[in-house]
């Protein structure tokens, strides 16, 4: 697993190319699902605009849609201005209303590409790191307690499941592991649990 960099909040910008207006929004998305449904909304917001071109970088799903403009000339260069920049989980759309002139294939590429590296200038980047999600599992009467410590601590409780034990799954940092399962059987006096989980991601 390696970092990318991701959005926390959808951001716009407007950019002009020979009288077409091309406005960029950029979001986080985590599925297809979010994906399409942050495109329906900006067509819905564009109802009279020429071209509602698309892109999203879903780890490798990375998928760019003309929306009528030339083959390759928009959807494409999306994409590479996205993956350029290292971001991933999250999905473009740059809106054209056409001004009267033709750009040519090279200038649409110019246009589509630099409409999402200029939006991405002004984006608030998160930077999120590989994570590991540990399981601790401890006996009931010691739980309250171990539940208090590790939401204090600086890793992320994802998760509370209550059965013969009581489980915690936790995020940790890929680099912090070793240390977290040692600061826990020190808290708990070696009687709890620990085995890891699942690889997540956590803003570094």
């Amino acid at each position: 697993m390696s970092s990318y960099l991701t959005l926390k909040s959808p951001v716009e910008h407007e950019t002009e190319a020979r009288r077409s207006r091309f406005i960029c929004a950029i979001a986080p998305a985590e599925t297809t699902a979010e994906a399409a449904a942050f495109i329906a909304g900006r067509r819905r917001l564009h109802p009279s605009a020429t071209h509602h071109c698309t892109a999203y970088v879903l780890g490798q799903e990375r998928k760019g849609d003309d929306d009528g403009e030339p083959g390759g000339t928009a959807g494409t260069p999306m994409v590479q201005a996205l993956v350029g920049r290292g971001f991933d989980r999250v999905v473009a759309v740059v809106t054209r209303y056409f001004g009267g002139t033709l750009l040519g294939a090279g200038g649409l590429v110019r246009a589509y590409g630099s409409a999402v590296t200029e939006t991405l200038d002004r984006a608030d980047p998160v930077r999120m790191v590989p994570a590991r999600l540990m399981l601790v599992s401890v006996a009931h009467d010691q739980a309250g307690r171990v539940e208090n410590d590790l939401r204090a601590s600086r890793h992320p409780v994802r998760e509370v499941t209550y059965g013969q034990a009581v489980e915690f799954a936790v995020a940790v940092g890929a680099d912090e592991v070793a240390a977290f399962t040692d600061w826990v059987a020190t808290l708990t006096a070696g009687r709890a649990r620990v085995t890891p989980g699942e690889p997540v991601r956590l803003p570094g």
